[in-house]
């Protein structure tokens, strides 16, 4: 295993010291040490990953020094755009050194989602033009290698990372949060309020992981739940089409903060359409949770303002079990879109599981409850 330290005081002697990214599981323990080791202006966990392409790209502009962007191979995809239109020789040619996360790497077992990503992300390195190196443990002939190629060309290169690659790390300047729920104890609120015929979809990570064990553990089936798993950000465009095609159906988006901020456009477009059924709920623990507990952007916003800014017909805030109960009771009855953020701890139970069911066979199931 490399330690983080030594793989990030080698990127400090060819001058790396810009990092910005989406976290990801892979890499958790070294965004853990450049979080303890850098300042927050050098270290910017970006709304998406093609936001961080762009702030490494803005960062060369202004210094002349290489930024590193890390992402999970599942956000590669945002990435996309602004590295073949902003950072490519044939364009701009703005060399940055790209961190990714190799989630469904070929012969390994991981989630569903990360199947088909794990199968291309070299290839589509490779289809784009941007030669890349599996990071082990000649790191540094790695990253020289890497910086004689972003000097020469001007262009992006990539450093593809291994689960268990980097030795453990436990991150020093945590900070947490002080509210009377988790997330799990306000699903468990929710979810027998809501009516027999209501529709949900939730997002990817423990949301949808934790819906799945309470429909588990009531012996309840999940022919009412869209589980999200993979595609961050967009559940509430999912809810918000289900809404309108099935407008006498009460439709919930179980949604997450750094979900939420990810595509944060999705609110202009439902405050633009009103669906009167569609109730958006934002379990908000300012953290990327399901990675390693990084700070979103969360802290800095006003949701519920942000939301009736775009156009929805109420916003609030709730933070306690009693206050949950009430709204969501309220709720139930406005015309929507309404949203509703719950702010919570972060964290969740060790042994929490993951969904058992096949997404082929949610997706089977889930359109015949919304078909009905």
């Amino acid at each position: 295993m490399i330690s983080c330290k030594k793989f990030y005081d080698v990127l400090a002697s060819i001058d790396i010291e810009f990092f910005t990214g989406v976290p990801d599981s892979l890499l958790r323990d070294f965004c853990a040490y450049v979080a303890d080791n850098t300042s927050s202006s050098n270290n910017i966990i970006a709304a998406n990953e093609g936001n961080a392409v762009a702030l490494a790209a803005g960062h060369y502009l202004a210094t002349g020094k290489f930024g590193l962007v890390y992402m999970q191979n599942s956000g590669f995809g945002n990435a996309i755009n602004p590295l073949t239109s902003l950072a490519d020789e044939d364009v701009y040619s703005i060399p940055m050194v790209i961190l990714i996360g190799w989630r469904g790497e070929p012969g390994l077992q991981d989630e569903p989602q990360h199947t088909k990503m794990g199968k291309i992300t070299l290839e589509m390195l490779e289809n784009i033009g941007i030669p890349y190196k599996i990071l082990d443990d000649n790191f540094e002939s790695t990253i020289s290698e890497a910086k004689e190629y972003m000097e020469h060309k001007k262009a992006p290169y990539a450093i593809v990372v291994r689960r268990n690659t980097f030795e453990e790390y436990k991150l020093k300047n945590k900070k947490g949060t002080s509210y009377e729920l988790n997330r799990e104890e306000a699903l468990k609120i929710i979810v027998p309020l809501l009516n027999e015929k209501d529709i949900i979809v939730s997002t990817t990570g423990k949301i949808s992981r934790e819906l799945y064990e309470l429909r588990e553990i009531n012996g309840q089936g999940h022919s009412k739940d869209f589980l999200t798993v993979g595609c961050m950000g967009h559940s509430s465009s999912i809810a918000l089409s289900i809404a309108l095609a099935k407008p006498r159906r009460q439709v919930y988006c179980f949604d997450g903060d750094g979900a939420l901020i990810m595509h944060m456009g999705a609110l202009s477009v439902i405050g633009q359409l009103k669906p009167d059924n569609l109730k958006q709920v934002v379990f908000n623990n300012f953290a990327h949770d399901s990675v390693g507990g990084q700070p979103t952007a969360a802290s800095n916003i006003d949701i519920p303002s942000i939301a009736k800014g775009n156009g929805y017909a109420d916003a609030f805030t709730v933070a306690t079990a009693t206050e949950l109960q009430s709204k969501l009771n309220i709720m139930k009855k406005l015309k929507g879109p309404v949203l509703m953020e719950i702010r919570i701890n972060k964290g969740s139970r060790e042994n929490l599981g993951r969904p058992a069911i096949k997404p082929t066979d949610n997706k089977e199931d889930f359109i015949k409850f919304v078909r009905k």
